[in-house]
């Protein structure tokens, strides 16, 4: 019972991802050429959203879902880290032609490719996690 939450907002997710066209590899494309401004919309609208519904849990006594309070650590500002990193996730999102959130939804709309990336994904978070502690971060 505790997961149909989880569950439901997935639901919930897809058909948000499915009606803006966030799925779209038409629409991801047109991103990658500055053609469109819809993609960027979408995302800074994601950003925006993230930074007060931030704002918001740092102010209020937010739990998890196993009842320990959320805690927040100010961390040092890693900028190689992060242009590696995110210049890895470009690469990929700009090769499969998705963002990994929609991953599930596609696989929903019949794109079975899919299902190879998303057993890729968690394939390669094992392989980061099992590897993570030799890695220089």
């Amino acid at each position: 019972m505790r997961l149909l939450s989880f569950f439901l907002v997935g639901i919930l997710f897809g058909i948000v991802a499915t009606k803006s066209e966030v799925i779209s590899w038409f629409r991801i494309h047109e991103m990658f050429r500055f053609e469109s401004f819809h993609m960027y919309g979408v995302i800074g609208s994601a950003v925006v959203f993230g930074i007060i519904t931030m704002l918001i849990m740092k102010k209020l006594p937010v739990k998890t879902i196993d009842g320990k309070l959320v805690v927040y650590k100010v961390k040092a500002m890693q900028v190689k880290r992060f242009l590696i990193g995110g210049s890895i996730f470009g690469m990929g999102w700009g090769l499969i032609g998705a963002c990994p959130g929609p991953m599930f939804t596609m696989l929903g709309h019949g794109f079975l490719i899919f299902g190879v990336v998303i057993v890729s994904a968690v394939v390669g978070a094992f392989v980061y996690g099992a590897i993570r502690d030799y890695l220089p971060h």
